[in-house]
């Protein structure tokens, strides 16, 4: 699907995406969505089909994104799931989500994406971006190949963000993710079953519907880490047995992965370099998702490039981006980020899964503010109140 970097020309492209993951092949079509007539080079270290370690959740939100460039076809095949249990020990609350998820390898999501933003008039090539440079013309990457406008779509260890920003302290999680065969318990649903330690810490199972289920466990990691000082493979594991029995017993293609997690408030310099998805610190502190957050994000720096450039602008890029995602996610990640801090109290993770319980409408907004960009509402608080002070009033399991 890919071709070489080719040695010794110094090319210019309209637009530049390095990383062709969710986030950057998103970018990709949301540009060529704009202004077909753009040239777009898309850049990724690694050939495609690749794996990638993820919870291969797929969000209605994603779909709703991707339906506007033309690629809300990308889950045909997989089976939708409806039914989402919750629980921590013996707190329990399962029921249908108001919308039908899929649960999609990486390793055909991210090529079925890549394959869309071609055929859109994408040039994909393989490269390993090594360096980054603005200048009065654009942005030069590795290789003499220059970008009037750049999106860094790096994954979490992004070259581009540290060009750009530098090293910042943020908050991670680290998580561990295989697949084990699909239990009658996993069967046509996800699992989601919260730990003892460091919360929010949690381990998952989410039937592919293919007679496997992805399975994994994850946790937040302490602020002031040291080397040595992050969980173990092993432990990783254990817990996920603990959580999920057999799921790591019986589980394979063991891949484990840091999540750079988002705060209070985004933020996107000026220039012509636009960060997007997990380059950009973007993934749900409440839950690790950041599939949604990675297309919305990808197609809204597509759109601007395109945008920019059209313009004769592309410096005003970042400052236009900046606007984009903020009216986009800025509330959601407000109150996720608010929701990731309570739910380090473990009273408060069994208080709104009861509150779950009790309540349909606070079931359904926990889905949202961990799927896609819901909010904590004032029924949601509500509720979350009187699980704490009543946590010992009758369940209505089932969410209704």
């Amino acid at each position: 699907m890919a071709g070489g970097m080719a040695g010794g020309m110094d090319e210019t492209w309209d637009l530049v995406v390095v990383g062709a993951g969710p986030a950057g092949s998103s970018a990709a079509l949301g540009a060529l969505t704009e202004d077909p007539t753009l040239r777009v080079l898309l850049l990724d270290r690694s050939d495609f089909p690749r794996d990638k370690s993820c919870g291969d959740g797929i969000a209605p939100h994603v779909l709703d994104a991707l339906a506007g460039v033309g690629a809300g076809d990308v889950v045909a095949g997989w089976t939708p799931l409806r039914d989402l249990e919750l629980s921590r020990r013996d707190v329990v609350v399962s029921g249908p989500m108001r919308r039908d998820v899929h649960v999609v390898p990486r390793r055909v999501l991210d090529a079925r994406l890549v394959e869309r933003a071609v055929a859109a008039g994408a040039e994909l090539r393989t490269h390993r971006v090594t360096s980054l440079a603005a200048g009065p013309d654009g942005v030069l990457v590795s290789d003499g190949v220059r970008g009037r406008v750049v999106v860094g779509a790096d994954g979490a260890h992004s070259l581009v963000r540290t060009a750009l920003l530098g090293k910042r302290r943020e908050a991670r999680a680290i998580a561990i993710r295989g697949y084990a065969p699909t239990t009658p318990e996993m069967a046509g649903r996800q699992v989601i079953r919260y730990g003892e330690r460091r919360q929010p810490s949690y381990a998952w199972a989410f039937d592919r519907g293919d007679g496997l289920a992805n399975v994994g466990y994850g946790e937040l990691l302490p602020g002031e880490q040291k080397p040595g000082q992050a969980p173990s493979r092993r432990l990783l594991l254990d817990q996920l047995e603990r959580l999920v029995p057999g799921a790591a017993s019986t589980g394979t293609d063991w891949r484990g992965h840091h999540l750079p997690l988002s705060s209070w408030r985004w933020d996107q310099p000026d220039g012509r370099v636009l960060l997007v998805g997990d380059a950009a610190g973007l993934v749900n502190p409440m839950t690790g998702e950041g599939i949604y957050y990675a297309v919305a994000t990808g197609i809204a720096a597509g759109r601007t490039a395109a945008r920019a450039v059209r313009a004769d602008r592309p410096g005003e890029a970042g400052a236009q981006h900046r606007a984009s995602v903020r009216a986009l996610l800025g509330t959601h990640l407000r109150h996720t980020w608010t929701a990731s801090r309570l739910s380090r109290s473990p009273r408060v993770v069994e208080a709104g899964i009861r509150a779950a319980g009790r309540d349909r409408h606070a079931f359904d907004t926990l889905v949202e503010l961990g799927l896609g960009d819901g909010r904590i509402d004032a029924r949601l608080a509500g509720g979350l109140l009187r699980s704490l002070l009543r946590p010992h009033d009758p369940d209505t399991r089932g969410g209704s």
